[in-house]
């Protein structure tokens, strides 16, 4: 068991040593992991960063249903049960003509102009239904339902869909969606190039101690012993990547928040953007450095059996 200890011990040492020794031309691998881990990083935030706005604008769209003054207690009562029991509708909120006019009232409690006009005639508020869909985009289930002849018949007005906040969420839908894949494509074009070369980085750096490893091989080290040091290396590749990547990140919100005094950045809201970074700041530092050992070991796994399989040969 120690002279496990003392061998894994001595893999790490020379390792660390091997790291210092190639890093000049580590840093190619270096620059594109990277660049690698801060695509991957930013997406992650851009997305939470748009599906929170997303959330946030929902949250104001409703749908207004009008009845007819005419309409009775059991029509209204029958008419609320049945939207409720609609699959994507989150609530359904009733007002009648008093709490429309009292709503009114408050909304435009600055002019005085409304407010002596609509006092001097009887309530022409008609009594509202808010409808809150569950899923924006699954809302036609709702409008198929307003648009039947016997719901109809109870409506003064054609019901409002909040149409304006309607595009904006499928805008905001079709642009996360866009660069979710974006960033997917990227992170794994750019992971492949990275492994390629901390590949023949480390085939490079086989190369350079092919004696060394000759003369290991000789004395009879195990090829775990002699790929050891490489994979260590290349972890470390990925430790010291993952560390500049969360500090590039940091430095731009750090930026864009303070420098430029930005809020937003077009449907990017930096803002948030910043506080959630800041809030998940140890697990993406975590994932990070996971993700980025796992390309830096992997890739130098494969070249090393790649190189000591030739030379058994």
């Amino acid at each position: 068991m120690k002279r496990k200890i003392i061998t894994i011990k001595r893999i790490f040492q020379t390792g660390f040593i091997n790291f210092w020794r190639n890093l000049s031309i580590a840093v190619a691998a270096i620059a594109v992991m990277v660049v690698t881990l801060t695509i991957l990083l930013s997406s992650i935030i851009v997305n939470a960063t748009f599906t929170n706005t997303i959330n946030q604008i929902t949250s104001k769209i409703d749908i207004s249903v009008y009845l007819k003054d005419s309409t009775t207690p059991d029509q209204t009562n029958k008419l609320i049960a049945e939207l409720k029991a609609l699959p994507n509708v989150k609530s359904v909120v009733y007002l009648d003509k008093q709490q429309v006019l009292q709503q009114y009232e408050a909304q435009n409690a600055g002019n005085q102009q409304l407010l002596t006009a609509i006092s001097e005639t009887s309530n022409p508020l008609p009594a509202t239904i808010h409808i809150k869909p569950v899923d924006l985009n699954q809302i036609n289930g709702v409008k198929a339902y307003l648009v039947q002849p016997n719901v109809l018949a109870l409506q003064s007005n054609p019901p409002s869909y909040s149409g304006n906040l309607e595009k904006a969420i499928i805008n905001i839908t079709h642009t996360t969606n866009v660069l979710r894949e974006l960033g997917f494509i990227s992170v794994i074009v750019f992971a492949v190039i990275c492994a390629l070369i901390i590949f023949n980085t480390i085939q490079m750096a086989i190369f350079n101690r092919r004696d060394e490893i000759h003369i290991m091989r000789l004395l009879g080290a195990s090829k775990a012993y002699i790929r050891g040091p490489f994979i260590v290396e290349s972890a470390i590749f990925g430790f010291v990547a993952a560390i500049i990547s969360v500090g590039i990140v940091n430095f731009l919100f750090v930026t864009a928040s303070s420098t430029l005094q930005a809020t937003t950045l077009g449907l990017l809201n930096i803002g948030y953007a910043s506080t959630y970074f800041d809030a998940h700041f140890w697990q993406f530092l975590t994932l990070q450095i996971l993700i980025g050992i796992m390309i830096g070991t992997v890739s130098s796994a494969i070249a090393t059996r790649r190189y000591l399989k030739l030379k058994d040969k």
